[in-house]
């Protein structure tokens, strides 16, 4: 007998306004700074490796303890708000992939209880239909679309399951 119920926590409709208005406020601070690349932009200016990552973290410690061994052609001012702002916006994504991770754990339970629920009404329908309950036959024809027949019922049944 299948698990039924998985996803039986649900948002409110105060919930799902506050996540709204919250994801807006971030769209909205998000885009007075987020350049709009192309993707010919993006592949030339990609991201950098986790060698150079570690390379431009070692160059900001030399910044930091050693300045007087910086390179007078850099704009050190600006290196450090780059740093601060990528330092920033790493954290961040890390938070909000946690939270994309949450939210589809969510949409996954509650895609499972729909499926299987659904199911289970279809075969309610196919019974109710041959017991010549009104409404049922045409319920039944316009579900069968769903379910092609191309096999034996037992391996459709454990097919739709995978």
């Amino acid at each position: 007998m299948p698990i039924d119920d998985l996803g039986n926590k649900h948002f409110s409709l105060q919930n799902m306004s506050d996540i709204d208005a919250y994801i807006s406020g971030i769209e909205a601070v998000v885009m007075t700074i987020a350049p709009n690349l192309t993707d010919e932009e993006r592949q030339k200016y990609g991201s950098i490796n986790e060698q150079n990552k570690l390379l431009v973290n070692k160059v900001h410690d030399y910044a930091s303890v050693s300045p007087h061994l910086c390179s007078p052609d850099v704009n050190w001012a600006e290196f450090e708000r780059d740093y601060q702002t990528r330092q920033f916006v790493d954290t961040r994504l890390l938070r909000l992939e946690g939270i994309i991770k949450m939210l589809k754990d969510t949409k996954t339970v509650h895609d499972y209880d729909n499926y299987h629920a659904t199911l289970m009404d279809y075969d309610h329908a196919k019974y109710k239909s041959g017991t010549n309950t009104p409404g049922y036959t045409e319920k039944t024809k316009e579900l069968s679309q769903f379910f092609p027949r191309t096999g034996t019922a037992s391996s459709k049944k454990e097919d739709d399951v995978a």
